[in-house]
């Protein structure tokens, strides 16, 4: 079973940034896509970002430009860079892993953006 541990979350004013770690123990990542999603209070959970395991990328439109997700095999990490933040991305940040092994989530960061 894999386990995942999210960090890097906090309170932050509108326009800074943070950098959210996700890190894995088990199994490595490197076979895996990783991905962060978000849920914001009384929504469901949506895809923030995504990267395969060969380095490909994806993102939810509302935060391409401003985002960045990467992966660093060797440390079996993924990271979350946010930038530019707005309030409407308060949300709890969760790490996704998938890999033919299975699925995992971790238990989530928070993440608040003030005005």
């Amino acid at each position: 079973q894999v386990q995942l541990v999210e960090s890097g979350g906090g309170l932050t004013q509108a326009g800074g940034s943070l950098r959210l770690s996700c890190v894995a123990s088990g199994s490595m990542i490197s076979p895996a896509t990783m991905g962060w999603y978000r849920q914001a209070p009384g929504k469901q959970r949506d895809l923030v970002a995504r990267i395969g395991s060969g380095g490909s990328t994806t993102y939810t439109d509302s935060v391409k430009g401003r985002f960045t997700i990467s992966r660093d095999n060797a440390k079996n990490t993924v990271y979350l860079q946010m930038n530019s933040l707005k309030p409407e991305d308060t949300a709890v940040y969760y790490c996704k892993l998938e890999a033919w092994y299975g699925i995992s989530w971790g238990k989530g960061t928070l993440v608040t953006v003030s005005l």
